[in-house]
């Protein structure tokens, strides 16, 4: 029985942390090896598209601009310094080109059909709730400005904490607060009940 704990302590002590393996496969990735990226691709992509979503609300514009962040990361992954977790450059990559996006388009039409359309994620009836809570707050965080939504999105969504945001975002942590008081506060005046006491 001890021999079986003793084994599980040392399995669990060389499996690398999410930011170990994550700086480990930038290091690969700088010497342009595939399988690296493929990993990095799969494991970033599904929370990539929903804070592009969130923060875009275009299908067809989110999905280009989370092309766009992760070719940065292919093509230039020596811009990685170290100084932060290799998340915190990525999303402040997808940001930066989400903005840039932004500016590129005429249109600021939202994607209403977005609010109908199914997640496309089976879950047990059990998440039924937590389901139409997060619709209704997605609903709310639309009508929010680009800024305030990222920081809604990367604190709620991705437990991002006020520092990381800033690095992210290029601002002060003050700044990233001053935006989540007031995007929290449009919100509560969009929600009602238990969802906005959750904020």
């Amino acid at each position: 029985m001890v021999g079986r704990q003793d084994r599980a302590l040392r399995a669990s002590a060389t499996v690398p942390s999410e930011d170990a393996r994550d700086v480990g496969l930038m290091e690969r990735i700088a010497r342009r090896d595939p399988r690296a990226f493929e990993e990095l691709y799969r494991s970033y992509h599904p929370r990539l598209r929903r804070f592009l979503f969130n923060m875009l609300r275009r299908p067809h514009l989110s999905d280009e601009v989370l092309n766009d962040t992760l070719l940065v990361v292919w093509r230039q992954p020596e811009r990685y310094n170290g100084r932060s977790k290799v998340s915190t450059w990525i999303y402040a990559i997808a940001y930066r080109q989400a903005l840039k996006a932004l500016r590129r388009c005429d249109d600021p039409v939202d994607d209403r059909a977005a609010e109908a359309r199914p997640s496309g994620e089976a879950g047990p009836e059990q998440q039924l709730g937590v389901r139409q809570a997060q619709d209704a707050l997605l609903r709310a965080m639309g009508e929010l400005s680009p800024d305030h939504r990222a920081v809604i999105d990367l604190t709620y969504f991705h437990q991002l904490g006020y520092r990381e945001i800033a690095e992210l975002m290029g601002c002060p942590p003050d700044t990233v607060k001053t935006r989540m008081f007031h995007a929290r506060r449009r919100l509560k005046t969009k929600l009602s009940g238990e969802l906005a006491d959750w904020l």
